[in-house]
């Protein structure tokens, strides 16, 4: 029983000392001081977009990468009095989906690189997107903070350790109980495991291992589920398709912007075929998917259905699904181009003949 308790001692000693080494870093930028810093309070990674008055015009600056409790400038002092602006999204490297801080401000960016200057009047004329930004009303010159946060608040302490967890466990790297908690013992053992198998220097930074930790979870994210891309230059409304025990099951909406993807499953596919949807929006009307298609039901609002028949009949509509092979890969990347799409007031086909039940493409509860 002593040899017990001396083991879960030191367990819960080295536990704190690695979580206390990752809480370190550089003061110098956890603590963005000097005018406008914006502090990630959350356990993602954040990429974070600005806007600034000047005169009558806004500029707009992004991208701002925000460690798990970073703080960084965002505008030197001396600032001007005013509204200001914010926007922030996950890093694609994080499962479960985008998520996204902002308001009901709109302004442009651009999605896919990083970007400053003048908002214009028209973002599609320049050809960014539209976002929703958060109107910070900073009335000091030379210091104000603006945070971003989850529904449980965290210190930025906690929020970089609540990070590491995270992204380990983005990684691949169990660090959860039987119970589904934190477990110390998984968590001290995965971190050491993944300094190994990355491995860094023993000196090595929070930073260092926090970048090769997104690296390696955007690398099993880009292996792993179901991504549906747009490479259309107008938004796309996407929704999918799967069977579901013995039934199907009919999943939406993914609102997708121009230049951008969106994952709509984030485990390995285990069925040989899944299905898909998108709706091209334009000025001229919906544009529906070319490919022939299975009708499944949907509804005009965000939906998760269950059983594809008798849709009108249970107050759904109905939309033909396009059909993609997995080819026993554990993940796909679909990419939709203006070409997949028929004119507006062009309606796609049905499939002739009636889909059946896929048989998985690898055995269920066994990893690919």
């Amino acid at each position: 029983m002593a040899q017990a308790r001396l083991f879960a001692k030191a367990l819960g000693a080295l536990v704190l000392f690695a979580l206390a080494w990752f809480a370190g870093g550089d003061p110098a930028r956890a603590q963005a001081n000097d005018g406008w810093a914006i502090c990630n309070e959350t356990s993602y990674i954040i990429e974070a977009a600005v806007g600034r008055p000047e005169g009558r015009a806004v500029m707009v600056k992004g991208w701002i990468r925000l460690l798990p409790g970073e703080c960084r400038q965002a505008a030197p002092a001396p600032m001007t009095r005013g509204v200001h602006y914010l926007y922030g999204r996950t890093a694609a490297t994080h499962r479960g989906g985008l998520r996204q801080w902002g308001g009901d401000a709109t302004l442009c960016v651009n999605t896919t690189s990083s970007f400053e200057g003048q908002n214009p009047s028209s973002c599609s004329q320049m050809g960014l997107s539209e976002r929703g930004f958060r109107r910070v009303n900073i009335n000091q010159q030379q210091r104000w903070r603006t945070s971003f946060a989850e529904a449980i608040p965290f210190t930025l302490a906690r929020a970089r350790q609540q990070g590491l967890q995270r992204l380990l466990s983005d990684a691949g790297y169990e660090v959860r109980g039987v119970a589904g908690g934190s477990d110390p013992r998984r968590l001290s053992a995965a971190i050491e495991q993944f300094r190994a198998d990355a491995r860094l220097p023993p000196n090595a930074t929070d930073e260092q291992l926090l970048n090769a930790l997104e690296a390696m979870a955007r690398r099993r994210t880009d292996q792993y589920g179901l991504q549906l891309c747009n490479r259309t230059p107008q938004p796309l409304w996407t929704a999918i398709a799967r069977r579901r025990g013995e039934g199907w099951e009919s999943r939406g909406w993914w609102q997708i912007p121009a230049g951008e993807c969106a994952m709509t499953i984030d485990e390995a596919l285990l069925q040989g075929f899944y299905f898909v949807h998108a709706v091209m929006e334009t000025p001229q009307g919906e544009r529906k998917l070319a490919a022939s298609g299975e009708p499944f039901c949907v509804s005009a609002a965000k939906f998760a259905i269950i059983g594809r028949e008798n849709c009108d009949e249970r107050y759904y509509d109905s939309a033909l699904f396009t059909a993609v092979r997995t080819d026993g890969k554990p993940g796909l990347v679909i990419d939709f181009s203006e070409r997949d799409f028929l004119p507006p007031g062009i309606q796609p086909r049905r499939t002739e003949a009636p889909i059946r039940p896929p048989e998985p493409a690898v055995a269920p509860g066994k990893a690919p």
